[in-house]
C-alpha cells in the first residue's frame, strides 16, 4: 500500500482509516484514531489471550518491536526500550542522571508539560533549571540554544516539534553543537515520530508515545538511550524484568539487566505493544520521508487558504527544515471557542489550544490520509 493508492481510492482509504467515513479528523497532534490494521492487531492479540498465558502470544514480538523502533530512529535495537507514555520516558531520564552541585539544565517553559515538569523537579536536587528565552512561541533556533548554555550546562531538553506553533526543531544541528561541548541532549519526539524522520545520531535520549502521528495506541511508546550512556542512567523504578533475578529468585544486591530491558521494570503493556508494532510497521511500509512530504504539501496549501479568511497563522513561512504538519491560527476579533464548536458540529475534529497569555488557537493537524477535498471543506467552514 502506498500514499498515492490511499488518496486515490476512497474505498481503500475508508477501509484502512475508518474514522474517515464519518469525520474529517484534523487532530493528530492530539490523540489519533486508530487505523484498522492497528486496531485489528490489538483485537487479535486480545482474542489470543483468552486461550492461555497472555505473554506467550506476544513475547516473540518484543524483539520485532525493538527492531521496528530502531529502524524509525536509526539506532540499534538494544537502545530501544518499550516504555510509554512519553512522560514516563522523560522522567526516567530526569530522575536517573546524577547531577552535580552547580550543574544547570536548559528547557523551554512553553513546551508541552510532559517535557517541563520532570526537569523542573530537579530544582529540589540543587540543579539550576534555566528557561530558554526566545522571540516567538515555540520557534527555537540553534542560535538560541548556542547563546544560552555555558560551561556548567549538563543537559538540554527540547521537543522535536512545538505542539502549538508547529515549528519543527533542527534537532540534528542543535545536537551536534551540544555534543561538541559535552552537553547531553534529550528529545521529546512525540510530535514527529511517524510523521518526519527523527534520527538519533546527535541525540542522547529520546521518548515518544504512539498515540499521535505514529497512529498507535495510548500508553505504548519508545525510550531511546544511547548505548554508551545506559550504564550512567539508573532508573528509579525496580521490578522483576529490569533487575536480575535468576529463576525469579530475588538476589542480595540490585543489578540491572543490560541494554534496553534496564528501563522496562515489569510486565509489558502487551496489547499496547502489539498496537505499537503495527503502527510502526505501517509508517515504515509507507515511508516516513513520503509521509513528511505529504504533510508539508498539505500545510503549504492550508496556510494561505486560512490567511485568506482573515486569520493569523503561527509560523506561517518556516524554512523547509522547520515545516511540520501542524497549522495553528487565531484572530483577535474571532470567538475561537465558538468556531471550534461549529467545526465539531460539522463533523470536523480539530484542537483548541491556549498559550500562557490566554490567547486561544485553532490547531489543524491533518495526516497523510486526509484528502485535499476534506481540507477545502474545512476552510469553507471558517
Amino acid at each position: 500500500m502506498t500514499l498515492a493508492e490511499i488518496l486515490a481510492n476512497e474505498e481503500l482509504r475508508q477501509h484502512e482509516f475508518p474514522v474517515a467515513k464519518n469525520k474529517i479528523f484534523l487532530a493528530h497532534a492530539g490523540v489519533c484514531p486508530l487505523p484498522r490494521r492497528v486496531a485489528q492487531a490489538m483485537n487479535d492479540c486480545a482474542n489470543e489471550a483468552t486461550l492461555g498465558d497472555q505473554e506467550e502470544f506476544v513475547m516473540s514480538r518484543i524483539d520485532d518491536a525493538r527492531r521496528a523502533g530502531a529502524r524509525l530512529l536509526n539506532c540499534q535495537p538494544d537502545e530501544v526500550s518499550l516504555v510509554g507514555p512519553t512522560s514516563l520516558g522523560l522522567s526516567f531520564v530526569a530522575a536517573g542522571l546524577n547531577f552535580r552541585k552547580g550543574d544547570n539544565i536548559l528547557i523551554y517553559h512553553d513546551d508541552y508539560p510532559s517535557n517541563v515538569y520532570p526537569w523542573m523537579a530537579l530544582a529540589d536536587k540543587g540543579v539550576k533549571v534555566r528557561l530558554l528565552n526566545i522571540r516567538n512561541l515555540g520557534v527555537i533556533r540553534k542560535v538560541d540554544v548556542m547563546g544560552q548554555v555555558d560551561e556548567d550546562t549538563r543537559l538540554v531538553a527540547l521537543a522535536s516539534n512545538h505542539f502549538i506553533s508547529g515549528h519543527r526543531l533542527e534537532h540534528d544541528a542543535i545536537g551536534q553543537f551540544l555534543r561538541e561541548r559535552g552537553i547531553l541532549f534529550c528529545l521529546d519526539a512525540i510530535q514527529t515520530l511517524g510523521a518526519f524522520p527523527t534520527g538519533v545520531e546527535n541525540v542522547d535520549f529520546l521518548a515518544a508515545d504512539a498515540h499521535k502521528w505514529l497512529l498507535g495506541p495510548c500508553g505504548a511508546g519508545v525510550l531511546y538511550v544511547k548505548k554508551d550512556l545506559q550504564e550512567k542512567l539508573n532508573p528509579h523504578v525496580y521490578g522483576w524484568h529490569n533487575v536480575r533475578n535468576p529463576n525469579f529468585v530475588a538476589q542480595d544486591q540490585i543489578q540491572f539487566r543490560a541494554g534496553a530491558a534496564k528501563f522496562e521494570a515489569g510486565t509489558h503493556n502487551l496489547i499496547g505493544l502489539i498496537g505499537l508494532l503495527a503502527a510502526m510497521e505501517l509508517a515504515l511500509e509507507l515511508g516516513v520521508e513520503n509521509i513528511a512530504r505529504e504533510l508539508v504539501r498539505k500545510r503549504a496549501w492550508l496556510v494561505p487558504a486560512i490567511q485568506a479568511k482573515g486569520y493569523t497563522v503561527l509560523n506561517a513561512e518556516p524554512k523547509p527544515e522547520n515545516a511540520s504538519g501542524i497549522t495553528s491560527f487565531f484572530a483577535p476579533d474571532k470567538d475561537l471557542t465558538a468556531l471550534h464548536a461549529k467545526l465539531t458540529a460539522a463533523g470536523v475534529t480539530a484542537s483548541l489550544r491556549t498559550d500562557r497569555k490566554a490567547q486561544k488557537y485553532i490547531r489543524f493537524s491533518p495526516h497523510f490520509y486526509n484528502t485535499d477535498a476534506e481540507l477545502q471543506r474545512v476552510v469553507e467552514l471558517l
